[in-house]
């Protein structure tokens, strides 16, 4: 499996994860009434700023993780050209690539391992009530896991159909794609089970 922390060790590492956790929703709760072109536009350079301050690495892989965000971006922007609201539209747009810029800073600088922790804490008083943190923790890491990994996935069997295929890509790609998550999904569930599953 890929993980999305990055390699290199920059200074925002040893942030504890709770922290950069804060920042990203008091960010969130900041920008979401602010309509202003300005500060919404100042607010992602300054990301842009800080991805810069952690290093080529950083930067590089923020930009491969935008990507597939592309999509989303223009047909949000073409949805308020249709209703005739395109400057509403390019807020969101700014507000959608510096919320998900700063979540994606947080992801590469913080171990899974610690955002595990952290969640398995928050979720400590729901005990009383018979719920397992662990099991919630669990699944938040896989998912973290396998977003990369499906990403990958889903380009190799883009490349595949391309290669294969004159006609252009439509949804039958979604089959193998399907399969190949569900194969790796089962592969998982053998490994957790092998392991003695989760601790009761």
């Amino acid at each position: 499996m890929l993980a999305l922390t990055i390699p290199e060790r920059t200074w925002a590492h040893p942030v504890p994860v709770g922290w950069k956790l804060l920042f990203l929703l008091g960010l969130t709760a900041v920008l979401y009434p602010v309509s202003d072109l300005r500060v919404l536009a100042g607010a992602l350079v300054a990301v842009a700023i800080l991805a810069v301050a952690l290093g080529r690495g950083v930067v590089r892989q923020s930009l491969k993780m935008l990507v597939p965000l592309m999509v989303i971006v223009l047909l949000v922007l073409l949805y308020h050209v249709l209703v005739g609201r395109f400057v509403a539209g390019v807020g969101i747009v700014l507000k959608l690539l510096t919320l998900i810029g700063v979540a994606n800073l947080v992801t590469m600088t913080s171990r899974l391992d610690d955002m595990f922790e952290l969640i398995m804490f928050l979720l400590a008083p729901l005990k009383s009530l018979g719920v397992r943190p662990e099991v919630p923790a669990l699944a938040f890491a896989l998912v973290l896991r396998f977003i990369p990994v499906l990403v990958q996935k889903g380009r190799c069997v883009s490349d595949a159909w391309t290669c294969r295929s004159p006609r252009r890509m439509s949804w039958p790609v979604l089959v193998p794609l399907c399969l190949v998550a569900l194969d790796d999904a089962e592969r998982v569930a053998d490994a957790i089970r092998a392991r003695g599953g989760i601790g009761a």
